[in-house]
This record gives structure tokens, C-alpha cells and sequence, in this order.
């Protein structure tokens, strides 16, 4: 494989974790904050730690979610899911300094 195709490959395996993302958001309404971070454009792993940092502005934006259950690999836990307009709220209390999160963080704060 060269170097075009890897590109063309990585190009559309983010655009579609995105849009699945996105689309699952529209249709249930509210998602998990990693769920919304990936929405915007992030890796998994770099939406892990954007919604670990949203997660502790969220007390201070004075937002709670709504409390559900998750079910991953046979078993269940518990998952906090906010709305969209939640996590605009959100994002605009957040302020990091990595400019892809800054990116992302714009994002999340249009969301809505």
C-alpha cells in the first residue's frame, strides 16, 4: 500500500467515526461526552481526554446530564449523557491548550 492510499484510507475512516458519531446524536438526542468529542473530529483516544477535562467543567457550568447505563463487552455501567446544548455550555467554560482541542472544543461550543 502506498503512502496516497494510507492517507485516502485515514481521510475516510475518520470522516466516517465522525459522521456515525454525529448521526447517532441527532437520532438519540443526547450522547456521552467522548461520543460528542468524536462527533467534532477527534480520535478515540484524544476524545477520551477532552471529555475527561469537559467532565470536570461540567460541575462548574453547573450542568448534571442524565444518567444512563452503557453495555460493553458482556457487561453494563453506568454513563452520564448530555445533550447537545449541554455541551455547548460546557465548552465554553473549557480551555486547553492543545490547538487540535482548541479546534474541537469550537466546535462543541456550536454545537448547539
Amino acid at each position: 500500500m502506498n503512502a496516497n492510499a494510507r492517507q485516502a484510507r485515514q481521510t475516510i475512516r475518520t470522516r466516517t467515526r465522525s459522521q456515525r458519531a454525529a448521526s447517532r446524536i441527532n437520532r438519540r438526542g443526547n450522547a456521552s461526552l467522548t461520543t460528542h468529542c468524536i462527533a467534532a473530529g477527534l480520535t478515540p483516544k484524544e476524545a477520551r481526554t477532552v471529555a475527561s477535562s469537559l467532565r470536570k467543567n461540567a460541575a462548574k457550568a453547573g450542568v448534571s446530564g442524565t444518567v444512563g447505563t452503557s453495555y460493553t463487552k458482556g457487561r453494563a455501567r453506568q454513563c452520564t449523557r448530555y445533550t447537545a446544548t449541554e455541551v455547548a455550555r460546557i465548552a465554553v467554560i473549557y480551555r486547553p491548550r492543545k490547538l487540535a482541542y482548541r479546534a474541537a472544543a469550537a466546535k462543541l461550543a456550536l454545537a448547539a
